[in-house]
């Protein structure tokens, strides 16, 4: 039997692989800190990553960037968004799991 824990784990590195192996560009800040072991890094890298597609978004708006940049920069936002749902739907299915195992 698999712990949930292991679980989620499995489901988080399948998500990460499947984020590599697609032609979006990564979020290079996360990787990076993610492998100083820093909690927190991801959450800002999608912040970061949101922000930016914002950014991207108004500078099309005023005039300012190419369409293509535009596009560039709210894919990266939606991959780093749907990457973030896929973890925490995979942590709190492992967190329920934990909670019906018989103590």
């Amino acid at each position: 039997m698999k712990l949930p824990a292991f679980q989620a784990l499995n489901a988080y590195n399948a998500a990460r692989s499947t984020v590599a192996s697609t032609d979006a560009p990564a979020l290079p800040s996360a990787v990076a800190d993610e492998k100083k072991g820093n909690a927190f890094a991801a959450v800002h890298a999608l912040a970061d990553a949101v922000a930016q597609g914002e950014k991207a978004s108004t500078d099309y708006l005023a005039g300012n960037a190419d369409p293509h940049s535009v596009v560039e920069a709210l894919a990266r936002a939606e991959l780093a968004i749907d990457t973030a749902v896929v973890i925490r739907d995979k942590v709190v299915e492992a967190y329920q799991e934990l909670l019906r195992m018989p103590v």
